[in-house]
């Protein structure tokens, strides 16, 4: 007799598994989280460890690096983590019956008592040691069997459980598997899966960020600017180009995430992202960043070696960012400015047209004021929140007027610049055979960024005002003008 629990249908599940009260319900603390509690462990280790000092931790005792990295997660941040909310709400549905509901954790994975107040349906926890060694699995299964004699319901997720379904009443598997469920039905009648939330292409889609890769149509804006709008060879190269640093952002993404997993869950919005709330599980965000990186170098290769060397520029300060210039407050917005500029090098690059220092200047105040848009966003946020700093980052409260002054100044400035480029750089290249038309590109972008601010001042834009605009109507009807524009400027 095998079900299937999702969402919080959990009756269903409860009433597959034996009715007497008196058989208590043993979890695995994996089962309780809906991340492996190991990797987040590793995660955080490695997050606090230089990495010059990993052959150190290597060579210690094996023993003593795995308790160094079981200790990693303090108390405040697993009490962060996502929770199995379907197994949480079978086990508390239990417990009001009667039943004794028991967490069985090794000696190396601690139940902190902020977890036990966290989980407040169990009523014992069976602390087993580990030693590591592969041969342990019969002895746990040996060692919980004695000590309920009468029976036990027992909650897995790995392999490494199948030898205590075996001595099981009933088993409960909290993963995604055929094969082990294959398994476990022929060791036990009483089957019921309780799986953790699902990994499919939306979650996918939202770790890499996908709708960020609007981003680096920058790409494009150089080929287009520079009179190769009819140039096949150079669109090849763009689009090669576009498919790279999308993948590559989209990797710095992802370990982006993985470095914020503990600030991003406690952040209003960000604990919905699929790493912090246990949709994407670690070792995936792990192999989707690995394997985008390769990619997106591969392609830079096979367009040409600057285009490799300007990726690989991106990808340092990227790294940069993560590791630390991401909690520096204006250095952030900055940097942040400054690989959107990046893009257009690399657009300049790959299509082969003369560098514009004005357009590039332009790019760095327009992406100065956005990016300051954002910060000044989730300043305000974070007040409506009750917080007196935003997590993760250097800014306070009281930052939110200079970032306002900052950023509106950057919007006049770009308007500015935008009238220079024009000048100094779009009329005499002669390409266009109206130019005059051009004269509506610094309208638009002042409306358009004055817009933005509005909204921000008003605590109604997003969190980041490139997705917004991507949604916005009045944000995709000005930039369907400028593209009437640009097309009457050059017919």
């Amino acid at each position: 007799m095998t079900f299937s629990v999702h969402g919080s249908d959990v009756r269903r599940a409860v009433d597959s598994i034996p009715h007497d009260v008196s058989i208590p319900l043993v979890l695995d603390i994996e089962t309780l989280f809906a991340t492996a509690i190991h990797h987040e462990s590793i995660l955080f280790f490695l997050k606090r460890h230089p990495a010059w000092r990993l052959p150190y931790w290597l060579l210690r005792n094996r023993r003593t690096l795995k308790q160094s990295i079981s200790s990693a997660l303090s108390d405040d941040e697993a009490t962060s983590l996502p929770i199995n909310e379907d197994l949480v709400a079978l086990a508390a549905e239990e417990a009001s019956r009667g039943r004794e509901v028991v967490i069985v954790t090794s000696s190396n994975v601690p139940l902190n008592s902020k977890l036990q107040k966290q989980f407040v349906f169990v009523s014992n926890v069976l602390v087993l040691a580990d030693s590591g060694n592969s041969l342990d699995r019969s002895a746990k299964a040996k060692e919980i069997a004695r000590r309920f004699p009468e029976g036990f319901i027992y909650a897995g997720n790995s392999a490494s459980d199948l030898d205590v379904w075996t001595v099981a009443s009933a088993a409960i598997l909290t993963r995604r598997s055929t094969t082990l469920q294959k398994q476990i039905s022929e060791r036990t009648e009483l089957f019921a899966t309780v799986p953790a939330k699902r990994l499919g292409l939306n979650s996918l889609r939202r770790g890499l960020r996908v709708h960020q890769w609007a981003k680096n149509a920058l790409i494009f804006v150089p080929l287009i600017l520079g009179g190769k709008v009819a140039d096949a060879s150079a669109w090849l190269y763009a689009l090669g180009c576009f498919l790279a640093i999308s993948l590559l952002a989209s990797s710095t993404y992802v370990l982006n995430d993985l470095l914020d997993l503990a600030d991003d869950r406690k952040h209003w919005s960000k604990r919905h992202r699929p790493l912090a709330n246990g949709e994407l599980p670690i070792a995936t965000g792990v192999g989707l960043m690995a394997g985008g990186a390769v990619l997106a170098f591969s392609i830079g290769l096979a367009i040409g070696q600057s285009c490799a060397l300007m990726l690989l520029v991106y990808l340092c300060i990227s790294l940069l960012y993560s590791w630390r210039l991401k909690r520096e407050p204006l250095i952030d917005v900055f940097v942040l400015a400054a690989l959107f500029s990046l893009r257009l090098g690399l657009g300049m690059v790959v299509a082969d047209v003369p560098f514009s220092m004005w357009l590039l200047v332009f790019s760095m105040f327009l992406f100065f004021s956005l990016s300051t848009a954002k910060r000044q966003t989730e300043i305000a946020r974070m007040v409506e929140h009750g917080h007196r700093k935003t997590p993760g980052r250097g800014y306070y409260a009281s930052d939110g007027p200079l970032l306002l002054a900052l950023g509106v100044g950057a919007m006049i400035a770009t308007v500015l610049i935008m009238v220079i480029y024009l000048v100094e750089d779009a009329f005499p290249v002669g390409y266009y055979k109206n130019p005059n038309f051009l004269w509506g590109f610094p309208v638009i972008i002042f409306l358009w960024l004055g817009r933005i601010w509005l909204l921000a001042h008003r605590g109604e834009l997003q969190d980041d005002p490139v997705a917004f605009a991507l949604k916005d109507r009045v944000s995709l009807i000005y930039g369907a003008m400028m593209v009437l524009i640009f097309a009457a400027a050059v017919a």
